[in-house]
């Protein structure tokens, strides 16, 4: 007996005498038997199969007997057995084989390192594993990945998963991706009266804005969250300063902040109450109903300078003269005031104080 398993290849030559074989020949002459297996298809890898494989067998000359030797044509995954044996007389071939298919590539599938970061977003580098499964031949290996862009509500990442076939299974994983954060611009403060007028411009792709706020060492409170351009904050007390943070996020939990710190004002709402200047400053304050003009006065321990503009704010002069002396600003603490007044100025018809705060000059 003698194994082949190369395709086509000549598996068995035997000499045998005539008389062992039913052959008619010349008394003590000789002749030759040839057996050859033939196993047609695409190989793959480790002795696999990729395709429908075709096996036969040729002889020469035909055996008498014969088991197991028909041509077949295997179309299904799997190990098929071989036992195939031919007889002359009292020579015997036996071939005995194995034929392995597996045509079929493996599962695949993606699986991400970890769940998106927000709202079915991933806003920074994830790992994609690949894992599989193969029914006939088994599997090798599978692939990984990693994506890190570019930004898109519906990336891909490909991976692949091969069996011991060679065959190769594909598999795309999808997934939402966005590491660029939103863009926060022009963020603004108006002063009101015991309250600040918060303003900013975020980029398109903004989902919402939040706005904290904190005073000196306490923890910072979320007083804002919406998708609007602005917030008043009130209740304030002049004089404090508060610490604000806006920050505007993206679907992909994407921020960027702007932080900001605030003196809150009474009506008088230029110069902040305590602030020190380095140069002349305008005075400005929350305009009155009705009132057609208004009394500003400065004090640095005594009254010493008055003046009647018509408008919400006074451009103070480095120096002026006020009751006969001259005065010039320097260095001290000044406290100023402001009354509205009503109807012509020689009425002197007065209403109630606006307001009063002080600066540092020097």
């Amino acid at each position: 007996m003698h194994r082949v398993s190369t395709v086509s290849r000549r598996l068995l030559v035997l000499a045998v005498a005539l008389t062992g074989l039913a052959l008619p020949s010349a008394a003590g002459s000789q002749t030759t038997v040839t057996a050859d297996r033939h196993v047609d298809g695409t190989p793959g890898a480790n002795g696999w199969y990729v395709s429908n494989v075709h096996v036969y067998w040729t002889f020469n000359p035909p055996p008498d007997n014969a088991a197991g030797c028909d041509a077949r044509t295997l179309v299904t995954d799997g190990v098929t057995h071989f036992d195939c044996t031919a007889t002359w007389g009292q020579t015997t071939f036996h071939d005995v084989f194995d034929v392995r298919i597996d045509k079929t590539p493996p599962t695949a599938s993606g699986h991400p390192a970890r769940p998106p970061d927000a709202n079915a977003w991933y806003n920074h580098p994830v790992g994609v594993s690949f894992t599989g499964s193969d029914a006939t031949s088994g599997l090798t290996g599978c692939s990984s990945a990693t994506y890190s862009g570019p930004d898109n509500d519906n990336a891909s990442i490909a991976g692949t998963c091969t069996d011991n076939a060679g065959n190769v299974g594909h598999a795309v994983y999808r997934l939402a991706y966005d590491a660029t954060p939103p863009t926060l611009a022009k963020v603004t403060v108006k002063h009101g009266n015991r309250s600040v007028l918060l303003g900013w411009t975020a980029s398109p792709d903004t989902q919402v804005v939040q706005v904290t706020r904190s005073q000196g060492s306490s923890p910072s409170k979320v007083i804002y969250r919406g998708t609007g351009r602005s917030f008043r904050d009130k209740r304030l007390r002049p004089g404090t300063k508060y610490h604000y943070m806006v920050t505007a996020f993206d679907p992909a939990a994407n921020s960027a902040t702007k932080a900001l710190t605030v003196t809150a004002t009474g009506r008088l709402t230029n110069p902040v109450p305590g602030e020190h200047l380095s140069s002349p400053p305008r005075l400005a304050w929350l305009p009155v109903k009705g009132a057609s003009y208004y009394n500003v006065q400065l004090i640095r321990d005594r009254l010493i300078f008055s003046a009647w503009p018509k408008r919400a704010s006074l451009k103070l002069p480095r120096s002026w003269v006020y009751q006969g002396h001259r005065y010039r600003l320097r260095s001290g603490v000044y406290r100023w005031y402001v009354w509205p007044g009503f109807g012509p100025p020689s009425r002197a018809n007065y209403g109630r104080l606006v307001g009063r705060s002080s600066f540092a000059y020097g």
